[in-house]
């Protein structure tokens, strides 16, 4: 039997021009290489599956090529590049720093630091994931890191760079790899179907990059399940089957439900999904993501935002032509808002269910307002008072202007007051104000003639009446 060997392995790029989705970096190696201006320790830091290692090995072989190309590519002829080739190289060596985080173990890679390279300039160490090398083993390696022997370059590679001590980071040329981008992602699995012979159609893959979220080699271990399921015909329907993905249809019809006020509908597609093995926080977190793309599609100047397919892409553009600004920001922030409650909620259902009813009732409150009325109310009081004990009860609050000081009143209203707005007559009591006997007013007693009174009614308006 053959021995089988997976597409992230099969295909790993051997140089510069190959490497997916980091252009600016490369480029930046290569001419580094180019005029012979090589610093003595870099680190290579990004998310899971960029490239980081892999730049690490090309760059290594680069610069121990002893015949580059014509674009400063390795010639992958030399007895140098033949030995990396073949995993026989003396001059480059990898340690694994989660497995090897001890100080004897840096000790130990300080040892062979001196020993010059036999084949070509330099001796190349990759240490890969050093953000898990103890804070000892990073002290022990600070001064060889400093100032290493000439024939000597470090390539430190880390997923989490906040990890490493700043003296450490203060000795390195720091890349940052980017996520490689989903049209990126999805260019390089077409090339990986079309030299095994799989048909795939571009929506399918475009599903396995949104998966992959960035990582070239995520893209590639989820592209060999789906060939082992399919046989190799990828098609969109087998690719959301086998990877578990809800279909964008749900979310399109559910949109159309908000846009038409049907509840019942987009309640029971909800218990659909949900009959499918999904769950909410699968569900809520595509509903968010679905109301921005239509929001990106809405305006053909954030259009290159939205990282679907041509198809794909259709559709959202015309769903978006339908909905109102307004709805997309209001429905964008209640689903987010139930994406943040959900891991806290009790009954998770239900406050999904809430959630698509409030979204449901958006566009209604919309049509009420473009018609110049105020929005209808979504909850009515179940029992209503009396229409003797609906009168409006009034509290005034009279302030001394002089002292800001609060004054006993005695209200005695001519007539009830059904509305803070249709008084007849207010007669006010107000009692005399003693003044200091020294100061600005020497009278000891005086008449304040002008009062602030602040009404506070149902409608919580304010009024001022002025008495002189």
């Amino acid at each position: 039997m053959e021995n089988y060997i997976v597409s992230a392995r099969k295909y790993r790029p051997s140089t510069f021009e190959s490497v997916v989705g980091q252009r600016a970096l490369t480029t930046t190696l290569k001419n580094a290489i180019a005029t012979h201006k090589l610093a003595h320790a870099y680190l290579f830091c990004g998310p899971r599956g960029v490239g980081k290692t892999t730049c690490a090995r090309i760059f290594a072989k680069t610069i121990n090529c002893l015949s580059l190309t014509a674009d400063g590519e390795a010639c992958n002829a030399c007895e140098s590049c033949v030995a990396f080739n073949e995993q026989r190289s003396y001059n480059i060596h990898e340690l694994d720093a989660a497995s090897n985080n001890s100080v004897d173990d840096i000790r130990q890679l300080v040892e062979q630091v001196r020993i010059p390279p036999q084949i070509g300039k330099y001796k190349v160490y990759i240490i890969d994931e050093v953000h898990m090398l103890s804070a000892s083993a990073f002290n022990a390696f600070l001064k060889t890191l400093e100032e290493p022997p000439r024939h000597a370059v470090f390539i430190l590679a880390t997923t989490e760079k906040h990890k490493i001590l700043p003296t450490i980071l203060s000795r390195c040329q720091i890349y940052d790899f980017n996520r490689i981008s989903v049209e990126d992602t999805v260019e390089h699995l077409m090339y990986v179907a079309s030299k095994e012979n799989i048909t795939a159609e571009p929506e399918a893959l475009n599903v396995i990059a949104m998966k992959a979220d960035g990582g070239m080699r995520d893209a590639l271990s989820i592209f060999d399940q789906v060939v082992s399921f399919t046989g190799g015909n990828i098609t969109y329907k087998s690719v959301i089957d086998n990877l578990n993905v809800l279909d964008y249809e749900y979310y399109f019809r559910l949109t159309d439900y908000f846009l038409e006020n049907k509840v019942s509908e987009a309640l029971l597609l909800f218990n659909d999904v949900l009959n499918k093995g999904f769950d909410g926080t699968h569900f809520i977190t595509g509903l968010s993501s679905h109301f921005r793309d239509l929001l990106v599609g809405k305006d053909p100047v954030t259009l290159p935002l939205l990282e679907v397919g041509a198809s794909i892409r259709q559709r959202y553009q015309e769903q978006a032509q339908k909905c109102p600004l307004p709805f997309l920001y209001r429905a964008m922030k209640l689903s987010n808002d139930c994406d943040l409650s959900f891991r806290t909620s009790k009954n998770k259902r239900l406050l999904v269910e809430l959630t698509l009813i409030q979204i449901a009732q958006l566009t209604t409150e919309e049509d009420d307002v473009s018609h110049g009325r105020r929005p209808k109310q979504a909850l009515k009081p179940v029992f209503t008072q009396p229409a003797a004990a609906q009168q409006t009860q009034l509290r005034l609050i009279c302030r001394n202007r002089l002292f800001n000081q609060p004054l006993p009143l005695h209200l005695c209203p001519s007539k009830p007051l059904h509305h803070p707005t249709k008084y007849r007559q207010i007669r006010l009591q107000l009692p005399d104000l003693r003044l200091p006997k020294r100061g600005r007013y020497r009278s000891s007693k005086c008449r304040i003639s002008e009062f602030r009174l602040r009404i506070l009614s149902e409608r919580k308006k304010s009024r001022k009446i002025r008495f002189g």
